[in-house]
């Protein structure tokens, strides 16, 4: 029977933890707190992604005909599994932190100067 290991708790959805490993073939056992790689903390479909994006390579052409979907919705997969694996998104933070500054500009909370120094500071 293959069995998948759960990941996640059934009662809270919180991350679950390894506690116990034991070999098949001698019985050692090893008990302490594992944590487990956050590849297998993603749901099942961005698993399956990620083994499809792997198997062809990185190139989204390919991916595209093996999912049989368009290049903008393998690019948003590619941006779900990056942002589920805790990796930022350094152009959406740029954009955020370049919003910030323009509303403290147009609130007259900081000079055009300061301004054009934050902005090029990004």
């Amino acid at each position: 029977m293959n069995i998948q290991i759960l990941t996640k708790c059934p009662v809270c959805t919180e991350n679950l933890e390894a506690k116990k490993l034991q070999c098949s073939c001698c019985g050692t056992t090893i008990e302490n707190t594992f944590k487990l790689p956050k590849l297998l903390y993603l749901e099942k479909e961005q698993l399956h992604f990620v083994e499809v994006f792997v198997k062809c390579r990185g190139n989204i052409k390919e991916v595209e005909k093996e999912l049989n979907i368009s290049y903008p919705t393998v690019r948003g997969k590619l941006e779900e599994v990056i942002l589920a694996l805790g990796y930022e998104n350094k152009k959406k933070k740029e954009i955020i932190n370049k919003k910030i500054v323009l509303d403290l500009l147009e609130n007259g909370k900081i000079s055009p100067e300061e301004a054009i120094k934050q902005l090029n500071q990004e």
